[in-house]
């Protein structure tokens, strides 16, 4: 065999292969968030939460996982992931798309890749250029938005939780696992959401779902809460948060592709140069680490 040619391990593959599929089904969030848009923001995330935190648990019972009682370490950790990954994401991300619209905080969120590269130990300088190249492709699909200095700061806020949902994640994955940590957070997120939901909204922060809002609100809870978190949490100490946050570019791939299935919304030229950037950058991120693998 060749020395250039590059043999990844297999649990590193299945890590890639799990980052990309994740972030790809939290990319169709966008396609179902129309399904629901008039329904209570807060009492349907939390609705949301909840039918993941017990997909999540069936799936442990199915395994043959025990319950395993958090340190109190673990537990301030998983209340500080489900605060600030889960419920202020999802704060920020409102506020921040009412000031300023979905492209200003989509933009503000393309710099995901490029900020997780630097917290994964000594980024090599071509993992920083393709982590910049994924975060250019997701500016570019996202489109640069608009909006006022609020917007900005929420944005700004999304950007830090959303490196928090990773970060917060890592010293809780070897003892607890994967599905536990996935579990664990979405349950805890649920208590969070009411209460902001009863402070924001009152009583009025929960009623009975049309059809077409339980399916997207079910499509949330099992898709993009239970599969993707899992499927993140999993690949995350395969890959390290430097190598993983490449793949946060694709959301906005994923939601372009999703809205072109089901014919919402044709993708532009900037989307589809937006998505080959994307996938370029991941390539050349993940070159970076694949060519210290066994050739």
């Amino acid at each position: 065999m060749s020395a250039d040619v590059i043999v990844l391990p297999r649990p590193r593959l299945r890590g890639l292969c799990q980052a990309a599929v994740a972030m790809s089904l939290v990319g169709t969030l966008a396609a179902v968030s129309g399904v629901i848009e008039d329904y209570p923001v807060y009492g349907g995330q939390a609705l949301r939460y909840l039918g993941g935190a017990c997909v999540l648990f069936a799936v442990a019972r199915v395994r043959g996982l025990r319950f395993v009682r958090p340190t109190p370490r673990e537990t301030a950790l998983l209340t500080a992931l489900s605060l600030f990954g889960l419920v202020l994401f999802n704060v920020c991300v409102i506020e921040a798309t009412r000031r300023g619209g979905p492209a200003l905080v989509g933009t503000v969120l393309g710099a995901v890749p490029l900020v997780l590269a630097l917290f994964g130990g000594r980024p090599s300088a071509r993992l920083l250029g393709g982590a910049a190249v994924v975060a250019a492709g997701t500016v570019l699909a996202t489109g640069a938005g608009s909006g006022d200095l609020a917007g900005l700061l929420w944005s700004l806020g999304a950007l830090g939780c959303e490196i928090s949902f990773s970060l917060l994640a890592i010293p809780l994955l070897p003892r607890l696992g994967a599905v536990r940590v996935s579990a664990y957070s979405a349950a805890a997120a649920v208590p969070l959401l009411v209460v902001i939901g009863l402070i924001a909204d009152g009583t009025a922060m929960l009623r009975v779902p049309t059809s077409a809002e339980a399916l997207g609100l079910g499509y949330q809870g099992v898709v993009v809460t239970a599969a993707a978190f899992l499927l993140w949490y999993d690949a995350l100490p395969r890959l390290g948060p430097g190598t993983a946050g490449l793949f946060a570019g694709l959301i906005p791939v994923g939601a372009i592709a999703t809205g072109a299935v089901l014919g919402v919304a044709t993708p532009s030229a900037p989307d589809l140069l937006g998505a080959a950037l994307v996938v370029t950058g991941i390539v050349v991120g993940l070159s970076a680490t694949a060519s210290r693998g066994p050739a």
